[in-house]
């Protein structure tokens, strides 16, 4: 265990402690400023942006944190990327998003195609107006491009499926019923996206947007809808790629912090215990090299705050060893034998180290829950070292 946290295996060094990611704070990433379009955005709606736009960049890093900047700003943090440029063409352009029936009432068309693309045959104004929006960008819950096989025969087609909210399936519907054989384009920023044609009434909430040329065209009309069922109009102010805030010293010292308190605690529990105190430190040792793979296994970003829930889990975890010898000092004073002394003090200790680490495993659940960013990162790393330390303690050290 300590070969593979230490060095790792292969040409990669896989399961080594060096191919952890790291967080902003430790290695820089991008940071994107959105503002909105709106001068004075209400709360609510600021809110929902922020959560819809935080469950999007989650998919880069558990440490990514999307916050409000004043009452008109939202900050994206992405740590462990450098490309500012692929992160905002993925997340897309946040603006406007509509879909447009072919003509209006009286017949009048609201886009054509130019033959180099669709183009909007009058302003947006005049289509809204005329009542030829049929769904918002706020009416899409999700979308998503990718490749699929229509059937055994054919070949791959390209596409995107969106799936609706409740209103959205409604509006969808009525829509989609009323135009079978006509097209219905989707517009963003006064631009035509797609105008795909309607082959039959969409009642389900989930529709598909066929004829993609690839993957990345299919993709990319993806991340517009996506961008574009914000709740509130963005539009980006900066971003840039953030050199990292603490770097490589602040690892090296973190590191070294780490180690200086594992022998002082190593030392301490020898000269308490003994020989017990040797076998505590051998569970220590483990206990750290099997946080630093579980945190390479499970692709967890580190920060400075994981770092010092992992330094703070070695201490929790020599806490259920001082319980425990303490309890086998105390069967020994009684007058048993070392071997019953130490199965009584495994016994009887095992309750109360669980409920402790019970409790503090439900305040890590709840920053989890409630908490974003590095507060997150604390969480999980605290989370792991309690289930890592129980096991060391009670079954390692037994």
């Amino acid at each position: 265990l300590c070969y593979t946290a230490g060095i790792g295996f292969g040409p990669t060094g896989t399961g080594a402690a060096k191919n952890i990611k790291t967080g902003l704070d430790l290695s820089g990433g991008v940071s994107i400023t959105y503002q909105a379009k709106d001068s004075n955005p209400s709360a609510e709606d600021m809110s929902d942006t922020v959560y819809k736009l935080q469950k999007r960049v989650e998919q880069y890093s558990t440490e990514a944190q999307v916050y409000k900047e004043g009452n008109d700003r939202i900050a994206v943090e992405i740590p462990g990327v450098t490309d500012a440029d692929e992160i905002l063409n993925d997340l897309g352009k946040p603006g406007s998003l509509c879909f447009i029936t072919q003509t209006d009432d009286d017949g009048n068309a609201n886009f054509s195609n130019t033959g180099s693309g669709y183009a909007l045959a009058r302003s947006l104004d005049e289509i809204r107006e005329a009542g030829s929006v049929v769904l918002e960008g706020t009416d899409v819950k999700d979308a998503q491009g990718g490749a699929f096989q229509s059937d055994k025969n054919s070949s791959r087609e390209y596409a995107v499926s969106l799936t609706l909210t409740d209103e959205g399936k409604t509006k969808f519907a009525e829509a989609t019923e009323a135009n079978v054989g006509k097209q219905i384009a989707i517009v963003y920023d006064n631009q035509i996206l797609s105008a795909p044609k309607v082959n039959e009434a969409i009642t389900g909430g989930q529709a598909q947007i066929t004829g993609m040329s690839d993957v990345e065209e299919a993709q990319n009309l993806a991340s517009y809808i996506r961008i574009g069922s914000l709740s509130i109009e963005l539009e980006e102010l900066r971003s840039s790629v953030v050199a990292a805030q603490l770097g490589e010293e602040a690892i090296s010292t973190s590191v070294l912090a780490g180690l200086i308190g594992l022998v002082i605690v190593i030392i301490f529990m020898i000269l308490m215990y003994r020989v017990p105190g040797v076998v505590a430190g051998i569970a220590l040792v483990l206990y750290t090299a099997l946080v630093l793979i579980t945190l390479n296994a499970f692709d967890i970003t580190l920060t400075l705050p994981g770092i010092a829930g992992i330094i703070l889990g070695i201490g929790m975890a020599v806490d259920a060893n001082v319980i425990i010898y303490a309890r086998i000092q105390e069967e020994i004073a009684a007058g048993n034998s070392v071997r019953t002394s130490i199965k009584a003090g495994f016994a009887k200790a095992f309750s109360a180290i669980v409920d402790g680490n019970i409790t503090t495993l439900i305040a890590a659940l709840v920053l989890m829950w409630l908490g974003s960013g590095t507060v997150k990162g604390f969480a999980y790393t605290l989370a792991l070292g309690i289930v890592v330390s129980m096991f060391t303690a009670l079954v390692v050290s037994r």
